[in-house]
């Protein structure tokens, strides 16, 4: 007969070991980079802005600068996670999504007075740097928990951020409507919300790890993220073509929601395994016999390398300043100067600036590149949406792709991302010229190039510079972002499209009223500013190649030896401790 109460403490015990598990730790983490969409749907919530507070253009290019300085700023996020818990940095990310949202919301909302331009610039800078903290805990962590797969899986974790302005959009459609000031509401409170939830989630855990166990896992969430991007999609471009009442909307966004929670049954699936195996493991034999060992052939004791006390008191002290331009080997964990003053991360930084710059601009612009083109909102939201969904194929094709291709043919991921940025010269073009159509080909475009180069630089941060102090150098490379956003969107795009604007209000004979948006209409607007970018794009595929060609001798070798040779160390380590540390020379254990 069973005893009930046996069962319920081995199911008490087993949710507890799914619920501290890696597989629980790597769902909560596609859960909390799927809720971090706010920075990306900027272009949905920035006409009512503009329109609320009676905006110019570059007044709201330089709010969506803004916005992209605190979403790249991730250097405090990485010097906090150094030093602190990761519940920490997820309740400060938290804190801050909340706070600087919630402002926005009450500022547009005419719930306070209205706000001058720069407490608009720091709210919303605010609530998009919390971003980083999310970003930076869950990256990392799951990085050194899963060092083999670090390609597919940085690819799958930036999937899901940029699947997250798709995603939040169904979401909020289902509870708001369309009504975009309710929308920066949501963004303002889900996110703080699913952080504070999952906060003990994320943490470092050491098993025995497996590669192709972890491969093969890692692999069934990408699948159903695809399937999940397939579905968003399909559904985006079908809100496109028919209206939906509220209960379409309910309906879509609990499909979603189903979607974003099956990787839980692979989590109960694979902890059952461990489970079985346990059991097993813990059967006792019907007789174990331990001899005792001969002192002729003795087990060699390991020998004691570490230095003594006396002589580490009389080790000189190094300055940390003395082999800054003296860094290791690449693949080897470089200190945090070594890395960022190396000509590697210059590199990687100008292609920042140049791609990624590029890249938000046209996003930060999309809505209102749709409106100069005379497409309704409806469909501006399409495009928007579409940036988003291939922003996440972007992101995780490339994670994948790279990684096979390092694997099997040795071709390097700063190669890559050479091809990529090319590739997102073809987006500003189709913007600069524009056709019928091809602003739905330019947001996929730019969008998959975008996702891709996000994945990318941060995986070659990764593997040039080590793992040991990933946090911090995670955030270095898109340092010169912000920079760059600055430079093309507030003084490049959004001083060329003020500029045609007036000249078509002097063309009509109208003046400009003080306090009320300016707009331009017709394909002119941007062409000038997207020659410019697609000029900028190309220079950042020239550094990226220059980059190639520095480190593809380091990619021709096998970069992750360092990280098996400890796997397999820790696991050999881990089996003799289980063999003999409950053994007792001479002693025997039998079954009663």
């Amino acid at each position: 007969m069973v005893d009930s109460g046996s069962v319920s403490a081995n199911i008490v015990r087993f949710t507890v070991q799914v619920l501290r598990g890696r597989w629980f730790m790597l769902l909560a983490a596609l859960l909390l980079m799927g809720s971090t969409g706010g920075a990306y749907i900027f272009g949905i919530y920035s006409q009512e802005i503009k329109k609320t507070l009676g905006y110019d253009q570059t007044t709201l290019n330089l709010l969506g600068f803004f916005k992209d300085l605190g979403s790249t700023i991730g250097i405090f996020s990485g010097l906090i996670a150094e030093v602190t818990p990761n519940w920490f940095v997820l309740l400060v990310g938290a804190s801050l999504n909340f706070v600087g949202y919630f402002m926005v919301w009450i500022s547009i909302s005419g719930r306070i007075s209205k706000p001058h331009i720069w407490q608009m610039c720091l709210y919303i800078c605010i609530g998009a740097n919390s971003q980083n903290f999310t970003l930076t805990s869950v990256t990392v962590t799951s990085v050194k928990n899963f060092p083999d797969n670090r390609g597919t899986l940085i690819g799958l974790l930036k999937g899901f951020t940029g699947l997250s302005g798709a995603v939040m959009t169904q979401l909020y459609l289902a509870i708001y409507g369309n009504d975009t000031k309710s929308l920066i509401l949501f963004i303002a409170w889900l996110p703080a919300v699913i952080c504070i939830f999952f906060v003990y989630a994320i943490r470092l855990i050491k098993v025995n790890r497996q590669s192709k166990v972890e491969k093969r896992v890692i692999y069934k969430y990408f699948w159903i993220s695809v399937v999940l991007a397939l579905f968003i999609m399909v559904i985006t471009i079908t809100q496109k073509q028919k209206t939906f009442s509220h209960s379409g909307y309910v309906v879509t966004a609990t499909i979603v929601c189903i979607l974003l929670l099956t990787p839980l049954s692979i989590s109960i699936k694979e902890e059952l395994v461990l489970w079985n195996l346990m059991k097993k493991d813990l059967t006792p034999p019907e007789m174990i016999t331990v001899e005792t060992p001969s002192l002729v052939n003795p087990i060699p004791q390991p020998l004691n390398t570490a230095p003594s006390m006396e002589e580490e008191n009389h080790k000189p002290e190094i300055s940390c300043f003395t082999d800054v331009f003296k860094p290791p080997e690449r693949g080897e964990d470089y200190t945090i100067l070594q890395a960022i003053l190396s000509i590697d991360m210059l590199l990687l930084v100008i292609g920042g600036f140049c791609g990624l710059g590029t890249s938000l601009t046209a996003i930060d612009n999309l809505g209102q590149i749709g409106e100069s083109l005379g497409y309704p909102t409806l469909t501006i939201s399409t495009f928007i949406s579409l940036m988003s969904i291939w922003n996440y194929f972007g992101r995780v094709c490339i994670g994948l792709t790279s990684e096979i291709l390092l694997t099997k043919w040795k071709f390097p991921r700063t190669l890559v991302m050479a091809i990529v940025l090319l590739f997102s010269c073809t987006g500003h073009i189709l913007i600069a010229f524009p056709f019928p159509g091809s602003i739905y080909m330019a947001s996929v475009i730019i969008g998959f190039c975008y996702g891709a180069h996000v994945t990318l630089i941060f995986t070659i941060i990764s593997e040039l510079f080590g793992l040991k102090y990933y946090s911090t150098l995670y955030n270095c490379g898109i340092l010169a972002m912000p920079l760059g956003s600055y430079v093309f969107n507030v003084r490049v795009a959004g001083f060329l499209y003020d500029r045609e604007a007036l000249k078509q209000l002097n063309v009509l004979g109208i003046g400009r009223d003080v306090g009320k948006e300016l707009t331009c209409i017709g394909k002119h607007c941007y062409r000038l500013c997207f020659i410019i970018l697609a000029a900028a794009a190309f220079i950042g595929a020239l550094s990226s190649f220059l980059l190639f060609i520095r480190t593809r001798k380091f990619y021709q070798g096998d970069i992750y030896k360092k990280f098996r040779q400890e796997t397999t160390l820790a696991n050999t380590e881990a089996k003799t401790t289980e063999l003999v540390s409950p053994m007792t020379p001479g002693t025997k254990k039998s079954k009663e």
